[in-house]
């Protein structure tokens, strides 16, 4: 049965169309259509905007849940509730640890990953740990290592496959022989925590990384006699960055500086969210470490910041409000380029005909009203 969407604009990735009608086949998206016949059943979001539903990238945790806590329920409890931040699809992401809790946590996701409630496990995205120390972050560099395709063919038979990207530190040893292999299987490699040379960096992006890892935080910034891993970002061609748009992690001038840089289309809008998303202040954990969350932000006991308790639709609403980017902008940087970015745009991220039919209603002020997965609604604020 036919069902249409009716609205005032429609984000495609084509680009804004309407007032108009979507029609919803089953599960999946149908053409836009400028009239539809009077006898047909109509959702009627008049006043109200239609938007890919959000595909974060870059997450730890949700709603008192942490992804190394390698707990099927709850992940299934966090894939529910990130339909409240109008994310429908994400990465798990881990966190550096020893190398049985990885497997353990990659064969969890693995098996839950199909039978998700709600916002769909596109894959799994290995923060670490193949790291260096200056950097560290909220990351533990007990477990740091260079990169070994041994270790990283056990996660993936773990997971059934299912790892699409993995970050790591460009200086540590044997970096361009293991990327290039990964490249070479279609794994998006990323770059972070790292005091890398802007030669260190440009080496490892040669051999095929292709995404930067929340730009600004966890790297060797900016210097005029060495560019380092943030000149890297601004600079290298063809390569996506991360941002965190939460007003802590990068100062709004500094987003603007790397924007105008890299343009709109290679800015992938993430929340590096831990597990006190969605959540009171308080006491929480990141991995193995104590977090302190207030004041919008999660610190380490050192003062450090630990993640985010950022949800995606207000990183989103962030970027327009800052004048960062205009509205179309902001949906991409929040749907189609992360899914770009981590070559899962095959499955996500863009309104289109034949897609499954996961998407986001916003009013004017950029206030998520709903989120729809499969054509059906599943969260109404």
């Amino acid at each position: 049965m036919t069902k249409y969407i009716k609205a005032d604009k429609f984000f495609l990735k084509s680009g804004v169309v309407g007032p108009g009608y979507m029609a919803i086949d089953g599960q999946h998206f149908g053409e836009f259509l400028s009239t539809v016949s009077m006898d047909v059943e109509i959702i009627d979001y008049t006043g109200k905007w239609i938007a890919p539903g959000l595909v974060d990238t870059h997450i730890h945790g949700y709603l008192n849940h942490d992804i190394m806590d390698a707990d099927a329920e709850g992940l299934k409890i966090i894939s529910d509730a990130l339909l409240s931040c109008g994310v429908t699809s994400f990465l798990p992401t881990t966190l550096t640890s020893s190398r049985e809790l990885l497997t353990d946590v990659a064969k969890t996701i693995g098996e839950v990953a199909g039978t998700e409630p709600g916002a769909k496990i596109q894959g799994i995205y290995f923060e670490g740990p193949f790291f260096t120390e200056k950097y560290k972050g909220a990351q533990n560099p007990s477990y740091f290592s260079d990169p070994s395709m041994e270790i990283f063919n056990e996660w993936q038979a773990a997971s059934g496959g299912l790892i699409k990207k993995i970050a790591l530190a460009p200086e540590r040893d044997g970096v361009p022989e293991f990327v290039e292999e990964l490249t070479k299987q279609g794994i998006v490699v990323a770059l972070g925590h790292s005091d890398a040379t802007l030669d260190e960096a440009q080496k490892a992006v040669e051999a095929g990384a292709s995404v930067f890892v929340h730009a600004f935080n966890g790297m060797r910034g900016l210097h005029h006699r060495e560019p380092g891993m943030v000149g890297a970002t601004m600079s290298l061609n063809n390569v996506y960055a991360e941002l965190i748009c939460d007003g802590h992690h990068v100062h709004r001038k500094a987003m603007d500086v790397l924007i105008k840089a890299k343009g709109h289309d290679h800015i992938a809008l993430i929340t590096d969210c831990m597990m006190a998303g969605g959540m009171p202040d308080g006491n929480y954990m990141l991995g193995e470490f104590p977090v302190v969350v207030a004041e919008g932000t999660a610190r380490l006991e050192s003062g450090n910041l630990a993640g985010s308790i950022l949800k995606l639709k207000e990183a989103l609403k962030n970027v327009v409000d800052w004048d960062l980017a205009n509205v179309e902008q902001a949906v991409r940087m929040t749907s189609l380029i992360p899914a770009i970015s981590c070559k899962i745009d095959d499955k996500c991220g863009s309104i289109a005909p034949g897609r499954e039919a996961d998407f986001i209603v916003l009013n004017k002020e950029l206030d998520l009203e709903a989120t729809y997965l499969n054509g059906e609604c599943r969260y109404e604020a």
